[in-house]
């Protein structure tokens, strides 16, 4: 590498990715305890003619952002292992879509 490159990060895009799976399988478990108990249900509720559904997606929505700002603060003049970003977030994601699918979610809850 020559004196003036400047070496070439993955940081950032990791942080995205990572926040990004990590939003999705907080969306799925505030689905699933919105669902499961009434009180955290009524806590959720920010606009009632979408019910817990509106307060689960700004939670979700909120905390992916803050998640990405901080691993990008973190890492965007790192190079991080891809593989384990990528396999964490595959993981993430697949929770979160199992999490919010309505026959798993019964399943969980004994229904």
């Amino acid at each position: 590498m020559a004196a003036n490159e400047t070496p070439i990060t993955n940081g950032r895009g990791a942080a995205t990715i990572l926040a990004a799976a990590t939003g999705c399988c907080v969306l799925g478990v505030l689905a699933l305890v919105g669902d499961a108990m009434p009180a955290v249900a009524k806590a959720l509720n920010v606009w009632k003619p979408s019910g817990p559904l509106s307060g689960v997606t700004d939670v979700a929505i909120l905390f992916w952002l803050v998640l990405w700002f901080a691993l990008n603060r973190m890492w965007r003049d790192r190079t991080v292992s891809m593989s384990r970003v990528n396999i964490a977030s595959v993981l993430l994601f697949a929770a979160g879509v199992l999490l919010t699918f309505p026959p798993f979610m019964d399943m969980l809850q004994g229904k």
